[in-house]
């Protein structure tokens, strides 16, 4: 199948590990020029120069804080500067910490509201006006959670499931400009975000990583969990030009682990 994303001019939030990486290295596969984005020179010059040699679309790549909003605008700024417009935004952010209710305190509200639910509303509003003309595609990093609420992650519960809200009356808003906005939602996929929450697991209970590692890949029906390659595709899908009429959707990729309809 032909993608039609030769030529096709991409940000992706969050891209120097992880899904964003994984999302951004099959775009270039298929020929999509990139923008990396993270908060490090560092690993976005290592991920730049790892990606380059996937394919022949360009990678370049953008140091900034998405929390902060004069930098989510430089950052809007320069993409549009550098491939002369903007085709496909994924918005991204690591999870907030895990924890119960009463674990957390206003400041821990503010900082999850500001990284997973206020940057994509800012990102998503700044790179409009660089979409709108020529129409194009957003897709918006979630979690399983949306759902399924995930226990010991109310805050991933709460603003993933805004971000679900958002995209929706997005692609009912920005219709009329053939702009497609759809939500994907990652289940258990292998990702040092995983790593970390097992960590914090084993911890409370007592066990070891690799045991709760186990325990929660036999609760996925494939027995396994994902690797990000296989989560990237199916998000690549959704932002090429094969995708037409798919909008408003909510995709979840985790291996058959939520049980929800």
């Amino acid at each position: 199948m032909d993608l039609q994303l030769q030529g096709k001019k991409a940000l992706v939030i969050a891209s120097s590990s992880g899904l964003g990486k994984a999302i951004a290295a099959e775009l270039v596969k298929e020929g999509a020029d990139v923008m990396l984005n993270s908060r490090s020179d560092d690993k976005l010059q290592a991920v730049q120069q790892e990606l380059q040699q996937l394919g022949s679309g360009k990678v370049e790549y953008y140091a900034a804080d998405i929390t902060i909003p004069h930098e989510v605008e430089g950052l809007i700024r320069y993409t549009a500067e550098t491939f002369g417009r903007i085709d496909i935004l994924v918005n991204n952010g690591g999870g907030p910490p895990s924890g119960t209710f009463e674990s957390f305190t206003d400041e821990d509200w503010e900082n999850a509201f500001r990284l997973n639910l206020l940057s994509y509303v800012r990102t998503t509003r700044c790179a409009l006006p660089h979409m709108k003309e020529r129409g194009g595609h957003i897709v918006n990093i979630t979690s399983s959670s949306i759902k399924q609420p995930i226990p010991g992650l109310i805050l991933s519960n709460t603003f993933r499931t805004g971000v679900a809200g958002m995209s929706k009356t997005l692609s009912q808003e920005l219709a009329q400009y053939n702009i497609l906005v759809n939500t994907v939602a990652p289940g258990r996929i292998a990702t040092d975000r995983i790593k970390k929450l097992n960590e914090s697991s084993a911890k409370d209970k007592g066990i070891p990583v690799q045991a709760v590692a186990e325990q929660a890949q036999k609760e996925i029906p494939l027995g396994r969990y994902g690797e990000p390659e296989e989560f990237a595709k199916a998000v690549v899908f959704l932002l090429s030009g094969a995708n037409t009429y798919i909008t408003g959707s909510t995709l979840v990729i985790d291996g058959g682990l939520v049980e929800a309809l």
